[in-house]
């Protein structure tokens, strides 16, 4: 480095402060490298070309070199690890863990550029962004979005784009979920967001495909890959007459099971993916029926971890995400298929199948919903008592002590006071620290207003996907927990939710949290009947369910589609870990953490707390007439197609 210094790496102690007995390193103008010759350090986990950053008068950037090396930059309160080959912007003050949770050093400019101290929200960093396009997306707008414009809604700031600075580095996916892209949303809006071509890719030898609604003709054309798959199983909940046309559009190598429902009004309606890889499987739980307004249009959510091959000398025990899993796909009872797997040969596809798969390092618990009447040992195996049987098990902040709950969902069914109660003892289970109960919490269910449908980037046809019937809406008890859908740190107020979730939070930090299929109905989670000694449930449902934990750190995540994978020391354990807790918060949260510690950002899509109901606001309900024309110069009720084509 043979240019002035512009800024230094200062090197830290584990607790944060400033270690004056090792010096500090220069850095200049252009690409600076630093490995573990610049820090004396004979680490093998150092490269000797273990980072570079770059520093220009208006920016800088860090770059993980190498193929193993994994770094950790902490900038306020987001930490986020990054491995080898990616890139992340770096500013004043931030600290850098050339090892996670080893090498501390703070990022400290020798005269603070204000372009380089403060990201700004709005710096025409896409491909030559201009003035006018860079006003529209500060107002929240897309060139078809006039609404906004026309309802006199204030232009939105850095704080309330949250969702702009959400990243998370390839292994630590499965920590967290993420939402759905939307087609009219701005950029800003879809950061970290997916789409069904993200995670429906590689070479997948076994697809099953849990659904309830299934466009055949969408799916096909708007995943080439999965028509490329040698075996597919759809499972669905679909009637006769689209089945029928499923049957018609199908590759013929696809088998369609529709599980049996013992008891009327339910449905199937769990949604994931089980892909099955040469390295492994990929496990997806989601909210989005199969069809495009819903992978295209609507605020939804996606969770997915890839697992490895059990090693055969080496086969294990099972966990509780194993037990969790097995259990349910039994109760599916599909017909077994035989496929032809490499190193396998002839293997029978059932549930015991995917018992092959290491689940020793889920980052959920499954949350599960099968019909029937549950007694005895299977009382607390599915719906809300598996939730409270979980959450029993577990031990939050003292903080959390009789905070409130929220449910979010997109189907309300016909409910009673009783059964509220029943719900929130379950979703108020655990113990905090000082090993008393965390007390019951007092719900708020969010829910779009009539408006909210009204302007929404659907208009009216977006209530068609909100199932609320006004018997069910008007019951006089319900007024107490209306709370609105706001949503705009993550640019989805006009997207309408579909996706699913429960909760219990205090600020902006949550004790919890579950992404699932499950809308607030007694069929989704059961109702308790014969003294509470029985569990009856009509539908299948899925959900996972996000804990704060004491985990292991360790290097690269395993991937089914790539070569990364846990960094093993000679004896199989998992190298250059440590552990960690982690805290569960918001993309909005503003706390800071130690290196003990690890913050997993959530993009809950909506604010917390949220804002109860107005005198003025009323919730959507499907069956009624609304006059009052939406962005389309549409009225309600009207006729929505959600298929392609259907016979």
């Amino acid at each position: 480095m043979t240019h002035s210094p512009i800024a230094y790496l200062v090197p830290l102690s584990p607790s944060l402060e400033e270690n004056a007995s090792i010096p500090k390193l220069p850095l200049s103008n252009g690409q600076n490298t630093i490995g573990r010759n610049d820090i004396s350090a004979s680490d093998k986990r150092l490269s000797r070309n273990h980072l570079s950053l770059t520093l220009s008068l208006t920016s800088s950037t860090i770059t993980v070199e190498g193929t193993n090396p994994v770094a950790v930059v902490k900038s306020g309160k987001r930490r986020r690890k990054l491995r080898a080959g990616e890139k992340a912007e770096i500013i004043n003050d931030d600290i850098i863990e050339l090892i996670p949770g080893n090498y501390f050093y703070k990022y400290v400019l020798i005269t603070p550029n204000s372009n380089l101290q403060k990201r700004g929200c709005f710096e025409g960093r896409e491909n030559g962004i201009g003035e006018s396009k860079r006003k529209k997306i500060r107002e929240g707008i897309s060139s078809s979005s006039k609404v906004e414009m026309e309802s006199g809604g204030p232009p939105r700031n850095c704080e309330e784009e949250a969702i702009r600075d959400f990243g998370v580095s390839e292994d630590e996916l499965a920590l967290t979920f993420r939402l759905l892209r939307v087609k009219e949303l701005p950029a800003w809006a879809n950061t970290s967001c997916v789409s069904i071509n993200d995670v429906i890719k590689g070479d997948i030898l076994v697809a099953i495909l849990s659904n309830y609604m299934v466009d055949m003709d969408w799916l096909l054309s708007a995943c080439p890959t999965i028509a490329k798959v040698p075996n597919v199983m759809v499972i669905h909940g679909e009637g006769d007459g689209t089945l029928e046309h499923m049957k018609r559009r199908k590759p013929a190598n696809w088998i369609l099971h529709k599980p049996r429902l013992p008891i009327s009004f339910g449905t199937h309606h769990s949604k994931a993916m089980f892909l099955v890889y040469p390295r492994g499987v990929r496990i997806i739980v989601h909210t989005a029926n199969l069809i495009y307004v819903d992978w295209n249009n609507k605020s939804q959510g996606l969770w997915m971890q890839d697992f490895p091959w059990k090693e055969e000398k080496k086969p294990g025990k099972g966990c509780g995400f194993e037990n969790d899993l097995v259990d349910y796909l039994s109760m599916l009872k599909w017909p077994e298929f035989t496929v032809k797997l490499p190193n396998l040969g002839s293997i029978s596809i059932n549930a015991s199948f995917f018992k092959k798969f290491d689940y020793s390092h889920a980052a959920v618990r499954l949350i599960a919903s099968v019909p029937g009447y549950h007694t005895g040992a299977n009382l607390r195996k599915w719906g809300h008592m598996k939730l409270q049987s979980v959450l029993q098990e577990c031990t939050f902040d003292n903080e959390f002590k009789r905070s409130p709950l929220v449910y979010q969902f997109s189907s309300l069914g016909s409910l009673d006071e009783k059964w509220m109660t029943e719900l929130a003892i379950s979703m108020s289970s655990g113990y905090a620290e000082d090993k008393t109960p965390l007390g019951l919490g007092v719900p708020q269910i969010i829910w779009p207003t009539v408006e909210d449908v009204r302007c929404s980037l659907e208009g009216y046809a977006a209530g068609n996907a909100i199932p609320g019937p006004l018997k069910n809406i008007e019951k006089g008890f319900l007024k107490k927990y209306w709370a609105k859908w706001k949503a705009s740190h993550s640019g989805r107020c006009r997207a309408m939710p579909h996706i699913k979730t429960f909760t219990r939070y205090n600020g902006q930090k949550l004790a919890w949290f579950l992404l699932t299929s499950s809308n607030l109905s007694k069929a989704a989670w059961g109702a308790l009947q014969k003294n509470n000694s029985q569990l009856m449930i009509r539908s299948y449902e899925l959900g996972v369910l996000f804990l704060p934990s004491s985990r292991r750190r360790y290097g690269s995540g395993f991937s089914c589609t790539s070569n990364g994978g846990p960094s093993m020391d000679n004896s199989g354990s998992l190298a250059d870990s440590e552990e960690l807790r982690t805290t569960l918060v918001t993309l909005k949260w503003q706390g800071t953490s130690d290196s003990a510690s690890e913050v997993i950002p959530l993009p809950v899509p909506y604010e917390l707390p949220p804002k109860p109901y107005t005198s003025e606001d009323v919730p959507w309900s499907w069956d009624r007439r609304y006059s009052k024309k939406d962005v389309y110069g549409q009225v309600w009720p009207r006729t929505v197609q959600l298929y392609t084509s259907q016979d």
